[in-house]
């Protein structure tokens, strides 16, 4: 029976991709999460995980794609469950959009304790280049998905509305995550979505008609 080589070792290691992937995202999150992402290195990461630098760079190319990788599992994790939570009100039979928006926004506050370590993390400031910028938009297609939701007209007022509804969950899911306890969290949930109800009862202004 033929040696493998040394390539051919490493290359049988990286052969488990999803698995190899997940170490290095567990290590990773918590390395980021103990020292922000400045001043944790790739070396850092790789023993944590138990790995290699060759490895790392293998399935995610640096320190920042590492990261980000990281951020859009949190937000894809954020938008199943909040569509999940909208989607069983639905086939409940539920119809009004106040209950529907408070459903998804309940369980994006509730992912946002649960994954804490992450929110703050991504509420720091501390991050690659590119982060702000992709914040950014991604903040713009929460907004868009909630005008979908509440079946808003496409006008700048009724943008204007969805994007304080938008940017009033996402300081509440910064809130939450940062409460010292559960408790404190659940009662932040439950002021968030208080002032949701009354901006969603109150409904877009509309100017008065000469």
């Amino acid at each position: 029976m033929s040696k493998r080589s040394p390539a051919q070792a490493e290359g049988r290691q990286w052969g488990s991709t999803p698995r190899t992937r997940r170490v290095l995202l567990n290590a990773a999150r918590e390395v980021f999460a103990e020292q922000g992402y400045s001043q944790a290195s790739i070396a850092d990461v790789v023993e944590r995980a138990g790995s290699s630098v060759g490895s790392l760079y293998h399935h995610f190319g640096g320190k920042s794609e590492l990261f980000l990788a990281l951020w859009h599992e949190h937000q894809r994790t954020h938008e199943e469950a909040a569509s999940q939570a909208v989607a069983r009100r639905r086939e409940a039979g539920e119809t009004d959009t106040t209950e529907l928006f408070c459903a998804g926004a309940r369980a994006f506050l509730e992912g946002s304790w649960l994954r804490r370590d992450l929110a703050l993390l991504f509420f720091s400031g501390d991050g690659p280049p590119e982060f702000e910028v992709m914040k950014r938009r991604r903040g713009g297609e929460w907004v868009a998905q909630n005008d979908v939701l509440l079946a808003l007209p496409d006008t700048p007022l009724d943008r204007v509305y969805a994007a304080m509804l938008t940017s009033l969950i996402g300081e509440g899911a910064r809130q939450v995550a940062a409460a010292p306890n559960r408790r404190q969290a659940n009662r932040t949930i439950e002021a968030v979505l208080q002032y949701a109800r009354r901006l969603l009862v109150a409904g877009p202004w509309r100017p008065e008609e000469n």
